[in-house]
């Protein structure tokens, strides 16, 4: 492992992310950054070569928690503390792992102590050691929902709150929160995204002097890691006494109401909820304005922490990728072009790389960031667009309802143009029945490592979660036996008790969609995609992992392997094409093979199918009997199912409950499927799985 950090001065390119950085660095009251882009654009090098250029933090000798010696915390575990001078040690910069306990991030009860001792003392965790530091979570979108709520409490109240196991603590936790995440794997809860005060989309650079740069600094820097650490190391103590200075500058920043009324005239304008935004971009641009060493706010440092700041919090439709309309901004502040106040020259010009490295333009780059989502972002997925206005027979004639199937593509697919998806809307919440194992998420039952204690158990295998008074009720009779004589607890390994906890899993939705010419007509398609499309986001809200499979012409298409990435699914949907005959067969089958395989990966998932057609099957001998022998296929391996009906029109075959009857599953319609039209659908999947089950 290298020795020495990457220089964040050494680092090419990637100028909006470093200012973002470096202005969280200037002012933490900013809050924090959060990080999204493809995988391999050195996020993660830049989060770590920021905790190398930090101002030292003076600490209470001694406190687990950091205080700060020249107001130390009243309420401190380890105080009372005297004010005083304190030592000084660099700013920590603390990695939350996605997978750590609640224990590990919040602290708990001493066990070790409390069994061997018999005496109550708090272990600290994670958020006391990032006090008044860093706490740096990577795929911060992966975190589980427990950690999350944890994070919102703290990052909220500026403190950490440990009541469990008769310990009652409460500590000072504030500190600058950075994530990263990959869009690909899923976006954030919107609690947790708001909490980030600014937002970067990070992309690879598609330069190929820039590439080369990377890649010539990346090999010599993994040849000697100290050699190049003290090649770029006046440039990084350079860029700590910018920071410092801006620091001390800070305070004599002046906000003035010009750019006060800017500020809240675009938050206005964009629609943000809450005021938090207008309170963040205050922040952001009095940081710009001590990092380019004036003392007047402008016009341009609201511009660019407007970029900064308000793209993940902007009013968008479900599925969209944040980004900014740059000129809708650009006109709302030309509105206040008369309260320009005259800009300050910058008194500390950025200094050149010793390589003079393309892309190198110091520190911050002094350009505004780019607002927008990047190329990694999910393509928008279009709300509420109108039907076509041209009648049929002009331009590109819609599909009439139960029009003839053509084979007019090979394989008798004949396609028609991708429609537009209506309006989503809530719909209501399918449950896999039974208790399960699988990952946190909030769609059905489980047995889980987080949530509500329901009882407690004999450990299987190695003891995660004590469940103290389980085990002290199982060690008690015992101790006069044992020969207790001091004021330990006598404990032996049969006494240990582990929580059984129960809380909510998510699960794998597979959706099974009928794309062929039945399905055509393009108002009835447009409707089926807002359904589908209304589905895939409650499957976002509830965490779960989804997947899509399109029948139509000969076959069927896995057109989304199973992934957390929902908004993958909305855009595959949005340019879904139709036409062709109907193989329910085949689009049955091909879900029982991806659910085969997904057992096999993750077995503690469990699936729901949901399957969208009008229950229709065409081509080949028999398909309706081949259709029904492919969903009982599903029935025996007790895959949770839901129907939804698509037929329309005056006269209805009633295929679709045909084929809910041989899944095992619930049919409902299209209206149906709505939340304020459904009552009591929960309960008609689980009593029809529990009649099944019985």
């Amino acid at each position: 492992m290298p020795s020495a950090p990457y220089p964040l001065t050494a680092i090419v390119g990637m100028e909006d992310l470093r200012l973002a950085l470096l202005l969280n660095a200037v002012s933490p009251a900013v809050g924090g950054v959060l990080i999204r882009g493809e995988k391999g654009t050195a996020k993660s090098t830049m989060v770590r070569a920021l905790a190398t250029v930090l101002p030292d933090v003076l600490v209470v000798a001694g406190c687990r928690f950091n205080c700060d010696p020249s107001a130390p915390d009243p309420q401190c575990p380890d105080g009372p503390h005297q004010a005083g001078t304190g030592t000084a040690r660099p700013t920590r910069m603390v990695e939350l792992p996605v997978g750590a306990s609640e224990d590990r991030l919040v602290g708990a009860l001493d066990i070790e102590r409390a069994l061997a001792e018999g005496v109550k003392a708090f272990e600290p965790g994670l958020l006391a050691d990032a006090h008044r530091g860093v706490l740096y979570v990577d795929e911060v979108n992966l975190l589980h929902d427990h950690l999350v709520d944890l994070l919102l409490d703290a990052a909220a109240m500026g403190a950490a709150h440990v009541e469990r196991e008769g310990v009652s603590v409460r500590h000072a936790s504030r500190f600058l929160l950075v994530g990263t995440m990959n869009p690909e794997e899923g976006e954030l809860r919107p609690q947790l995204l708001d909490r980030f005060g600014l937002t970067v989309e990070v992309a690879a650079s598609r330069d190929t002097e820039e590439r080369v740069e990377v890649v010539r600094r990346r090999l010599a820097y993994d040849e000697d890691p100290a050699a190049f650490a003290a090649k770029w190391a006046a440039e990084e103590e350079a860029l700590r006494e910018r920071i410092a200075a801006a620091r001390a500058l800070l305070p004599h920043v002046r906000l003035g109401d010009g750019a006060l009324r800017r500020i809240a005239a675009v938050c206005a304008e964009f629609e943000v909820d809450g005021m938090r935004a207008d309170i963040v971009t205050a922040r952001a641009a009095t940081a710009l304005a001590a990092w380019a060493g004036r003392t007047d706010v402008t016009a341009e440092d609201v511009r660019q922490a407007a970029l900064l700041s308000l793209p993940h919090r902007r009013r968008r439709a479900p599925f969209d990728a944040p980004g900014l309309d740059e000129d809708k901004l650009d006109e709302i502040l030309s509105r206040f072009e008369d309260d320009e106040p005259e800009p300050e020259p910058d008194p500390d010009p950025e200094p050149e790389g010793p390589d003079g490295g393309p892309g190198d333009d110091g520190p911050g780059g002094g350009q505004p960031p780019q607002g927008g989502p990047g190329p990694d972002a999910a393509p928008d997925v279009p709300r509420q667009r109108q039907e076509e206005s041209a009648p049929d027979g002009q331009g590109s004639p819609a599909p009439q309802e139960g029009a003839a199937e053509t084979d007019g593509a090979p394989g008798g697919a004949a396609e028609a143009p991708a429609v537009a998806a209506a309006q989503p809307f809530r719909t209501r919440k399918f449950d896999v029945p039974g208790l399960g194992e699988g990952a946190d998420g909030r769609r059905s039952r489980a047995r889980t490592a987080h949530g509500r204690t329901t009882g407690a158990r004999r450990p299987r295998g190695a003891l995660s979660k004590l469940h103290l008074a389980a085990t002290v009720q199982a060690a008690a009779p015992h101790q006069r036996a044992r020969g207790r004589s001091g004021a330990g607890l006598l404990v032996r390994r049969d006494d240990l008790r582990e929580s059984v906890r129960e809380g909510r899993e998510g699960n794998l939705v597979l959706f099974v969609v009928d794309a062929s010419g039945s399905m055509a007509a393009r108002k009835r398609m447009g409707a089926v995609k807002g359904a589908v499309l209304s589905l895939l986001l409650d499957a976002y809200q509830r965490r779960d992992k989804v997947g899509l499979i399109t029948f139509r012409g000969t076959g069927a298409e896995l057109a989304l392997p199973p992934t957390s990435s929902v908004d993958a699914g909305a855009a595959r949907l949005e340019k879904l094409p139709t036409g062709g005959r109907t193989p329910l067969a085949a689009g049955l089958l091909q879900a029982h093979e991806v659910l085969r395989v997904e057992r096999l990966r993750d077995p503690a998932r469990r699936p729901l199918l949901v399957v969208v057609t009008d229950g229709r099957a065409t081509g080949g001998p028999e398909p309706l009997v081949r259709a029904r022998r492919a969903a009982g296929l599903l029935a025996a391996d007790g895959t949770a199912s839901v129907v939804v009906d698509c037929e329309s029109g005056p006269v209805r075959l009633g295929l679709a409950g045909e084929l809910g009857r041989a899944l095992g599953g619930p049919v409902v319609t299209l209206d149906e499927l709505r939340a304020d039209n459904v009552s009591a659908l929960v309960r008609t999947v689980r009593n029809t799985h529990s009649r099944r089950a019985a």
